[in-house]
């Protein structure tokens, strides 16, 4: 059995794994076919404290893990499948690895950001493709970029990339946007900010280089065209990864795990969340970090005071 299980390997379960290991409380991180969380799919990450000539989100990665396994941090691969919160010790069911027993739970399985679905697009991540604004921004300075969305994720995006971009031009299949009123507004008053709705993403289209354009349906006309462009931003949400874990957690209503405020302690004691699973506002790498130091520390002292009590009921 297990002190302590970390479910998940982005910057916030690495950083809890380093935290953990450093304690001398061997933690076993089990991690998914795609290591190292969205930052692998990130070419170089510029804004991550320490680097001040920037990095390659998979490197980074990379060397966080290998920090974790100097303390002594185990790893293993496979889909968690199923995890059960009603008793102690928590019971793990892993792919490949049968039922696995952890007297703590540290849960950092990240949010998945919705996609598309459209030709062109997964081959072009990194490329001109991308789900995050504050992450890639800054490679568009003075480039005419589309966002696709209709929400207020959409229309923030679209705000915050007129600080780079020459033109933003925002893509929707629908005439009538989901966004918030105040936010449509602040969009539409925004001068770099163009409309193209009622059109439906068809295609991403790309050259050595990287996008050069998009190819969309006019829903009234029923005509195909092409919006040229260096960079396509991907706006319509994220789906956070909780699914396995079959209700047994409170959640918000997107599916993200809720937490007490000012900790990272779920409704269920001896299991935390960290990272973007639980944060529904920032979904940076150094805030999923923070949380990751911040369950592993939450962790520590919960274990600590298991401890304690049960030594108390020996004497």
């Amino acid at each position: 059995m297990y002190k302590a299980i970390i479910i998940g390997t982005g910057p916030a379960g690495l950083t809890a794994a380093i935290y953990l290991a450093r304690a001398n409380l061997n933690p076993l991180i089990i991690e998914g076919p795609q290591p190292g969380g969205q930052l692998t799919t990130t070419t170089e990450v510029e804004n991550f404290p320490g680097f001040p000539d920037g990095i390659m989100g998979p490197e980074l990665m990379d060397n966080m893990r290998k920090q974790a396994e100097r303390f002594g941090a185990e790893f293993r691969t496979g889909w968690v499948n199923s995890v059960d919160t009603s008793k102690r010790p928590f019971t793990l069911v892993v792919e490949g690895h049968g039922e696995l027993q952890t007297e703590s739970l540290i849960l950092s399985t990240g949010a998945s950001a919705k996609y598309l679905g459209i030709p062109g697009e997964q081959e072009n991540i990194g490329r001109g493709v991308s789900t995050c604004a504050t992450c890639d921004g800054f490679f568009f300075r003075n480039k005419k970029i589309i966002v696709v969305g209709g929400g207020d994720s959409a229309m923030e995006e679209a705000h915050f990339l007129t600080r780079f971009a020459s033109e933003v031009v925002l893509v929707h299949r629908r005439s009538e946007l989901r966004a918030s009123r105040i936010m449509q507004d602040r969009a539409r008053n925004n001068a770099k900010i163009t409309w193209s709705l009622n059109h439906t993403p068809l295609e991403v289209l790309a050259g050595e280089r990287g996008v050069t354009g998009l190819k969309v349906r006019n829903n009234e006309s029923g005509e195909d065209e092409i919006i040229a462009t260096d960079g396509i931003f991907i706006a319509i949400g994220h789906t956070p990864n909780t699914k396995f874990l079959q209700d047994q957690l409170p959640t918000d209503e997107q599916g993200y795990l809720l937490v007490k405020p000012g900790t990272t302690e779920t409704g269920i004691p001896g299991i935390f969340a960290c990272g973007d699973v639980q944060d529904t506002r920032y979904k940076q790498a150094i805030s999923a970090a923070g949380t990751g130091c911040m369950a592993a520390l939450d962790c520590e002292r919960y274990l600590e005071a298991a401890e304690d009590a049960a030594a108390t009921v020996t004497a």
